[in-house]
């Protein structure tokens, strides 16, 4: 079997746009910028001067809102007026929607894409995927690409700017990449290229172990420190690349599940990030596996960065009949499909009840 893996190239800094000019360049001169209103806001007038500064000059041909969800629609649409405006390559500028569908334009219109996240929630700048939605705002699939954007441009100084949920919400995510892996992976003999994904999701933990609070605190101070960019580093490359060579089966598991049955609530999502709920899912999932002390310490960890970590901080109910829906869901979601041994609806309810006793 022959098979190709492609690596996530990014540069990580204050100035990282400084490097868009030498980077960009060999792929033409002439940038369909694509992104969200307030990522813009953030980030459009900082790039602007750095590729002013360049030689030979790149030229933003035109700056697109993205709108409100990444859908097929609008990357049908922005394809062909990135054609017809004579772009040469795609600049995805935000957050994962809006990269998701700067990457779906690309990828439809034949260009080069090149990322440039304003915050650090999720890994979309470095994966080779979209998540897409229909018209009415639910979800309706995975765009799988053969490589991830040619570069990511990530500027610590716009991310520390940000608002601090964004960045906590990643670090949520990102801790569950460690432990869905391992669990999704368990019993399995990974050949190379998953068993190096598997270890590099260790980065998803460990950094976080340690830089964690401090990133959450310069992030609220505005300050790019030493803490932040590590653990940006985390939410963007280090899961970035985990979700490159893993086997798509060993990315999620039963904390993800977890999110999907959840948000399946009237109003659940519009209260809660994807990320912060991930993590709560990790403590199901702790508690599933029958993990009660991991799950003590996680749970205390969660709490330090000001996570919600119960249904009833979350504002969901507590009681069987009126989780059915989500249980259901959580045990037949397609992160399911592949764990170590089967997970019944009781054994999800009996999980978050006794994460609700902690």
């Amino acid at each position: 079997m022959t098979y190709s893996v492609n690596f996530a190239n990014y540069t990580i800094g204050k100035d990282a746009y400084q490097q868009v000019t030498e980077v960009c360049s060999r792929f033409g001169t002439k940038a369909l910028l694509i992104g969200g209103k307030l990522a813009l806001k953030a980030g459009k007038e900082k790039l602007l001067q750095a590729i002013s500064a360049g030689d030979p000059k790149i030229t933003i041909v035109d700056t697109v809102l993205f709108g409100s969800d990444c859908t097929y629609e609008k990357m049908e649409e922005l394809a062909v007026y990135a054609k017809s405006c004579g772009a040469e390559m795609i600049f995805g500028m935000g957050g994962g929607k809006a990269l998701d569908t700067a990457k779906g334009t690309a990828e439809k219109a034949g260009l080069p894409v090149f990322t440039f996240p304003t915050i650090a929630a999720t890994c979309a700048a470095t994966t080779a995927l979209s998540v897409v939605y229909r018209e009415d705002g639910n979800f309706d699939s995975f765009y799988f690409y053969d490589k991830p954007a040619r570069h990511s441009f990530i500027d610590t100084e716009i991310i520390a700017e940000a608002p601090e949920r964004y960045l906590r919400a990643g670090i949520g995510d990102t801790l569950g990449k460690y432990f869905e892996c391992h669990f999704a992976a368990r019993g399995d003999r990974l050949l190379h290229s998953s068993a190096l994904g598997r270890e590099i999701s260790n980065m998803c933990y460990l950094p976080l172990r340690e830089y964690a609070e401090e990133a959450l605190k310069e992030c609220r101070e505005n300050q790019a420190g030493e803490a932040l960019e590590q653990a940006v580093l985390a939410n963007i490359v280090s899961t970035g690349l985990v979700s490159l060579l893993v086997l798509d089966e060993y990315n999620c598991a039963i904390a993800h599940s977890v999110y999907y049955g959840l948000v399946l609530l009237p109003g659940f999502e519009e209260e809660n990030l994807h990320g912060d709920v991930v993590a709560y899912g990790v403590l199901v999932q702790l508690m599933v596996d029958g993990e009660k002390d991991k799950a003590g310490e996680m749970k205390d960890f969660l709490q330090k960065l000001g996570i919600r970590t119960t249904l009833a901080e979350m504002g969901a109910p507590t009681g069987r009949e009126a989780l059915s829906a989500v249980l259901k869901e959580t045990v037949t979601g397609p992160d399911m499909e592949h764990i170590p041994y089967e997970v019944t609806e009781d054994m999800i309810y009996e999980a978050m009840c006794r994460v609700e006793a902690l």
